[in-house]
Parts: C-alpha cells; sequence; structure tokens
C-alpha cells in the first residue's frame, strides 16, 4: 500500500527516545573503536504490518548521516515473517547506540498497524469504519495515529483541539444533551461537534441537535440495532452513529454488522503487542 503522510513530529521525538536511552553516552558502545565499520541486518521475526521505517531511519541520521539504511520493503506492507526487512552500513559504534530506540519504534509502531489491520479485516464486508481513541502511548500519538491508519483504520480526533466530544461529565455540568450539543455549536465553530450517549433515550436528544456524530457507549447490539433504526427513521440530515466501549477482536463483527457508521476500539493503541524485530551484525 501506499504509506500515509508522515506526522510532523518524527524528528522531535526520535531525539527525545535517543537522550532518554543514551544520556550522556553510551559507554558499552565506546569500547567499539572509533574507526570501526559494519553491516547489519533487521529482521522481523513474525508476520505483522511494517510501520515505522522513517523514526528507524531518523534515529541513525541524527546518530551519524554517514549510516546508510536500505529497506526491502515499506510502511503499511503486510510481511510474511520470518523475513529480512532492510540492511544497514556504517560507523558501527553509531549502530550500537542506535540499535534499541530504533527497533523500539518498529516494535510499537507494527504492533499497532497490524492490530489495526487485523480490525479492518474484522469487519471486511460491512460498512462500519475502524476508528483509534486517544488511548494512545504518552508522547507517541501521532506515530501510533500514523500507524493505525497504515494498518487500513482511520483516526478520530487527534486531541481535545480539533473536535468537539461531550461526554458524560460534559452533559453533567451543561445541563442535558441538547444544551452542550447546542453550545459546542454556537461557539466551537469549524470543527465538527459529536456526543457520547448513554441510552436510547439521549439518543433521540442527540438527534434534535447539530451533532455531527452520536457516539453509542457501551449499549447491546440489540439496542445498537435500535439505535440504527431509530436514527434512520428520523427525519432530517443524518447523523453518523459511532459504537463504542469494550470492543475486541471477538465482537467487532457483530458490532459492524448492527448497522453503525464506526466503531472507535481503544485497544488499538493502548494494548500494544509489539512486534519482534532483531538487529544483528554480518
Amino acid at each position: 500500500m501506499n504509506a500515509p503522510p508522515l506526522p510532523d513530529d518524527v524528528n522531535e521525538v526520535v531525539a527525545r527516545a535517543l537522550a532518554e536511552d543514551i544520556g550522556h553516552g553510551d559507554i558499552t558502545a565506546a569500547l567499539v573503536g572509533a574507526g570501526e565499520r559494519a553491516r547489519a541486518q533487521v529482521r522481523i521475526e513474525e508476520s505483522a504490518v511494517l510501520c515505522g521505517t522513517a523514526w528507524f531511519d531518523e534515529v541513525f541520521r541524527q546518530l551519524d548521516s554517514s549510516i546508510a539504511v536500505q529497506w526491502r520493503c515499506e510502511d503499511g506492507d503486510s510481511i510474511d515473517g520470518p523475513a529480512n526487512v532492510c540492511e544497514l552500513s556504517g560507523p558501527a559504534r553509531a549502530l550500537l547506540s542506535g540499535e534499541r530506540t530504533a527497533l523500539n519504534f518498529l516494535h510499537t509502531l507494527s504492533g499497532t498497524a497490524t492490530s489495526a489491520h487485523r480490525y479492518v479485516q474484522a469487519v471486511r464486508g460491512t460498512s462500519a469504519r475502524i476508528l483509534d481513541t486517544r488511548k494512545t502511548l504518552p508522547g507517541l500519538r501521532s506515530a501510533q495515529k500514523y500507524a493505525v491508519r497504515c494498518g487500513g483504520a482511520d483516526n478520530h480526533r487527534s486531541g481535545l483541539f480539533d473536535a468537539v466530544l461531550i461526554k458524560e461529565n460534559h452533559i453533567a455540568a451543561l445541563g442535558g444533551v441538547a444544551a452542550a450539543v447546542e453550545l459546542a455549536a454556537r461557539s466551537a465553530t469549524g470543527v465538527p461537534v459529536f456526543v457520547e450517549v448513554e441510552d436510547l433515550g439521549q439518543l433521540g436528544d442527540a438527534l434534535g441537535t447539530e451533532a455531527d456524530r452520536v457516539l453509542l457507549d457501551n449499549l447491546s447490539l440489540d439496542d445498537l440495532r435500535e439505535a440504527v433504526r431509530i436514527r434512520d427513521a428520523h427525519e432530517g440530515r443524518r447523523v453518523q452513529l459511532e459504537a463504542s466501549g469494550g470492543i475486541d477482536l471477538d465482537s467487532v463483527r457483530a458490532v459492524a454488522e448492527t448497522g453503525v457508521d464506526c466503531v472507535s476500539v481503544g485497544a488499538l493503541t493502548r494494548n500494544v503487542q509489539s512486534i519482534a524485530f532483531s538487529m544483528r551484525f554480518v
């Protein structure tokens, strides 16, 4: 597949990760002669969706720009492991210093992309889109959301700044669903307005507002089907319905088949099962 556009903070994220790992210097790599050069291969040990090559490359670019990295595949590619995915050559010290940080990005982001791909495959043939959430690893939100797209799923809002999402505590503080959405529609122009409801009564309230999407939080399958029926029977513009709350690979297909437009899954970025990569000198 063609990889999606990269986030604009790759350099910054990599710099933080290197500072965290190397600190005032790699005292083990310093045992190797300064003039020593080496070649290395990176191998994936299992089948997965590859993601994180830009972060991997940036690690070695920041350590020593003379290091050459040649990839055999690109972000978003499904790889049948075990397989070699790239070769590196350059100063041995820099290769040693960057190994763990670079592999950490591949482990984590390929894990996220692979998870997203599995959810997308699970709902294939339905009209539902798989979305991520804000339940991301601190400092890696933009990277994980990129990985979600590499896996074929879509992004929810990036943060608290690019969409209104009215949840139960907002509703309580603002006097109800309709009042909260009305205030948001007046105040937060230019961004979508989403509202989360916990029962079909609140759904009825939301459908009479200017909300762009209604999140159906922890509703049963029967209630999700009824919510779709109520929405489809409602006169006026068609509001998107999003199912959320406790959805996993075992349940996502049944949720998608209720007719909702989107299914948001926090596990995509929160419960990351890393993918096994190794880097060896050759």
